[in-house]
């Protein structure tokens, strides 16, 4: 779709004259929006690994993802979004084992929780929730045709028959994270495990499929023999199973820029030959107070931790969106209880335009004005990579204005009515006004 589609399409739905600018990890700079569809947007997000219990920081990645969906339907798209449920990967495996449950029991279990909270939080529930467990046929079809391609080859390892992706074999390798492809090691190397602790790049080949062997319990019987899709596979085949090998935009946490979405982009386009996504955007760090979150240091904070202590959810959601989303956010009971007397301060002057009963006959034009600008100010700032922060300062000092007008009986019925209506409308984005 061309830019001058793009404006047409926005100025019939808004009366904009301005796109949504979004920073694109592929390219390294902002760039307008432009679906691949004319009103259809494909979104894939990464969603948890269920062999545990959601932290917030990992809600604060769902959450940015979720204002970000809220947004362009605000701006008229109709968003396929698919978030993917990582339930079958060594750490599940270890860790039903350790509980003497199966994996299915303990992931499950996780898995609830976690849309319990989604809904908690009013998250949006994609229209695609895919489990790793269901998609192993396209993961198989996907392994088949890199193994036909020469990308992947079979190889024994300990006794289970593996198959591995050769990064070296697909020109493109490492665009995402922008590697420099000639410091690779000439030796070969090979990666067995789904995943690996900390940040560093595994220089050298990934696994693909997991060959059982005969105590193994997580196993599929297929053309590929006795196994189960490894982690590197498993958000490509179901993204491509439910969305088609082109999307338009993915989502994760910038920890997904190491590995992961390098070669989930890898086996997709060396399948399909040509591009999985055209905007990558990836939210930073949740700290608490100034540490990363971990076990180790007894720092990991949950939802219930939060809610426990007397904060509602819609405080923990507008703390977690309201600092930019590329930035680093450190967690302190300081700044969450700031944030949450900011929201109710603004709460409070909605209820009081909302609820008034004494209005002028008429706006003064000053007010008029006033009641005017909500939407082209919330636009505005949301359309600089959802700048949440600005846009929410900047309707906090206009609902202070209105409220003084309406005190003033400076603020008339019609006026005040355009205001609840377009603060309804913006919180169909936030979704904490209200």
């Amino acid at each position: 779709m061309t830019q001058k589609k793009t404006l047409k399409r926005s100025q019939g739905l808004q009366g904009r004259e301005k796109l949504l600018n979004l920073y694109n990890t592929l390219t390294r700079k902002m760039e307008p929006f432009q679906a691949t569809e004319n009103k259809t947007v494909k979104m894939y997000t990464c969603g948890p690994s269920t062999y545990q219990h959601p932290h917030i920081g990992n809600y604060r990645t769902f959450l940015f993802e979720d204002v970000l969906q809220r947004y362009l339907e605000y701006l008229g798209y109709s968003v396929e979004r698919l978030i993917t449920l990582t339930n079958i990967e060594d750490k599940a495996i270890d860790r039903a084992e350790t509980a003497n449950i199966s994996v299915d029991e303990l992931t499950n279990r996780n898995e609830a929780i976690f849309f319990e909270e989604f809904e908690q939080l009013r998250i949006k529930r994609p229209q695609y929730s895919v489990r790793a467990s269901t998609i192993v046929d396209q993961a198989e079809a996907l392994i088949n045709a890199l193994l036909q391609r020469g990308v992947a080859y079979r190889y024994t390892h300990n006794g289970a028959q593996n198959v591995y992706y050769d990064p070296l074999k697909f020109k493109d390798f490492g665009k995402l994270a922008h590697l420099d492809m000639k410091k690779w090691p000439k030796k070969k190397r090979r990666f067995h495990l789904d995943t690996y602790s900390g940040t560093p790049w595994n220089m050298g080949d990934f696994i693909l499929w997991h060959g059982c062997k005969e105590r193994d319990k997580v196993c599929w019987e297929n053309s590929l023999g006795r196994g189960r899709p490894a982690w590197n596979v498993q958000d490509a085949a179901m993204v491509t199973k439910h969305l088609g090998f082109s999307i338009d935009v993915v989502c994760g946490g910038i920890d997904n820029l190491v590995r992961h979405h390098d070669y989930t982009l890898a086996v997709a386009e060396a399948v399909s030959g040509k591009p999985f996504a055209r905007y990558w955007l990836h939210g930073r760090h949740l700290y608490v107070n100034g540490q990363k979150m971990a076990k180790s240091k007894r720092n990991v904070l949950y939802l219930n931790d939060l809610t426990d202590e007397g904060y509602t959810p819609a405080d923990v959601r507008f703390f977690l969106i309201y600092d930019t989303y590329r930035e680093n956010q450190n967690f302190t009971g300081q700044n969450l209880t700031e944030t949450s007397k900011k929201l109710h301060n603004i709460k409070r002057l909605i209820r009081n335009l909302k609820e008034t009963k004494t209005v002028a006959s008429s706006s003064t034009s000053e007010a008029e004005k006033t009641a005017k600008m909500l939407l082209p100010t919330f636009e505005k700032y949301m359309d600089d990579n959802l700048d949440v922060k600005n846009a929410f300062d900047a309707l906090c000092t206009l609902v202070a204005k209105l409220d003084e007008f309406r005190m003033e009986k400076k603020l008339g019925t019609k006026e005040l009515d355009v205001a609840v209506f377009d603060l309804k409308k913006i919180d169909a984005v936030l979704q904490v006004l209200f």
